[in-house]
């Protein structure tokens, strides 16, 4: 059910946007492109690369806060609430104003190092003479470090006059996707989600407690190493490809957690799912609401994200008065 729906957000993609072009057109665009008919090179070229992309990146962060959620034991963790999405925006912020002609890889590189820094004061911060790492305090902590990170990015926008590239990239997008562009990030994300499926199991034995974990045979520091890494590779590279959009990682495992239960052996690929979707969806909205003109797509994660995260909640809640 959730393939063919990411099917069908991924046809629709191909099918609207400034431009509506005809299904015949996509499909000779998608096979065999003429480089002189301007909506094949549009298919080609454009929309089809940011299709993949938006599969990718809605992917990336949907897992990448299920496992969060999972090895924090938070439901309101995620990468950009850790953390990780702000100093991918610092390192990137130095990059516009100390490397303007900087190439994808090294932007990519950089967003890893930022992602890196920012996930290495986080847990520097509350595991400093600790044993057990506090979720509360995590979270606390990534508030903290996201906060000042964003303060100095936004501190070397104005020093340096980059604030509408910055502002640009921050408020999030998959329009910027190319081929090259995707062949660069793309085999870090599918590692990435490959390991976090083998990681599922003990991301589940995680979520029910250090002393649980140990009991069944987990290795928890290491585990939890481990599962940082693979939310560092997700978070990096998807923000390198669409900018800092927290709202992902957020809300959908809330959301598959609703039909597929707690077990991360089948919440992890349903954020998958899930993510692709979600992202495929709210960027056909960016490109349709106002086009020509494109809505920043984190704009559009909030307006539809938020009610229905709302809903949720309350729903929960009803349900356990009943």
């Amino acid at each position: 059910m959730g393939t063919v729906a990411v099917l069908a957000a991924a046809l629709a993609s191909l099918l609207f946007g400034s431009t509506d072009i005809a299904p015949n057109v996509v499909l000779q665009g998608l096979l065999n492109p003429d480089m002189s008919n301007q909506q094949q090179v549009a298919i080609a070229e454009l929309r089809a690369p940011r299709t993949l992309g938006c599969i990718l990146v809605g992917a990336a962060f949907a897992v990448a806060g299920a496992i969060m959620q999972g090895v924090t034991r938070n439901p309101l963790a995620d990468s950009g609430l850790l953390g990780i999405n702000s100093g991918a925006a610092f390192t990137l912020a130095l990059c516009l104003a100390l490397a303007p002609g900087m190439s994808f890889a090294g932007v990519v590189v950089y967003s890893f190092i930022g992602a890196t820094v920012a996930m290495a004061l986080v847990y520097g911060a509350v595991s400093f003479r600790r044993r057990n790492v506090d979720p509360v305090l995590v979270v606390l902590a990534g508030c903290a470090v996201g906060l000042f990170l964003t303060a100095l990015a936004q501190g070397v926008a104005i020093f340096f006059n980059i604030g509408y590239s910055l502002t640009f990239w921050t408020a999030g997008g998959v329009a910027g996707i190319r081929q090259n562009t995707l062949l660069m990030t793309a085999p870090f994300i599918i590692a990435a989600l490959v390991a976090s499926m083998v990681l599922s199991r003990r991301v589940t034995l995680l979520s029910l407690g250090d002393d649980a974990a140990t009991g069944l045979g987990v290795k928890v520091a290491r585990t939890r190493r481990i599962c940082l890494v693979v939310v560092l590779v997700l978070a990096g590279a998807a923000v390198a490809l669409a900018g800092p959009i927290a709202f992902v990682g957020l809300m959908v495992p809330h959301v598959v957690r609703r039909f597929v239960g707690f077990d991360y052996r089948a919440v992890i690929p349903a954020s998958m799912v899930g993510g692709a979707f979600f992202m495929l969806v709210a960027d056909v909205l960016s490109r349709t609401i106002n086009a020509p003109s494109e809505t920043p797509i984190g704009l559009i994660f909030a307006l539809i994200g938020v009610p229905f995260f709302i809903w949720c909640a309350r729903k929960q809640e009803g349900g356990d008065d009943e």
